[in-house]
């Protein structure tokens, strides 16, 4: 059964800068793709951006210049680099990997940007 465990969420300054980490267990972490999804409060949840197994990225429009995504397989970590943070980042933070047979979700983690 995999496991994915968010880290690194809190409250920071508009323009600010912080960076969220995922570990994962129990899952062939090499062939996944990653990605980071937010969900803000009475929105539904939205795709950040995501990395192939092959490191191939893709982010949303709204982060795209800001937020930084990579993965460390020997450590089974993937990160999410956010820098320039706005208020309106603010939102719970969810790590998914997935592969063509499963998809795991983490617990989320809390960031708030205030103004």
């Amino acid at each position: 059964q995999g496991q994915l465990v968010e880290s690194g969420g809190g409250l920071v300054q508009a323009g600010g800068s912080l960076r969220l980490s995922c570990a994962a267990s129990g899952i062939i972490f090499r062939i996944s793709t990653l990605g980071w999804y937010r969900q803000a409060p009475g929105k539904e949840r939205e795709l950040v951006g995501t990395i192939t197994n092959g490191g191939i990225l893709d982010y949303a429009d709204s982060v795209k210049g800001r937020f930084t995504i990579s993965r460390d397989n020997a450590k089974n970590t993937v990160y999410l680099q956010m820098n320039s943070l706005k208020p309106e980042d603010t939102a719970v933070y969810y790590c998914n990997a997935r592969s063509a047979m499963w998809t795991y979700w983490g617990q989320g983690t809390q960031v708030i940007v205030s103004s």
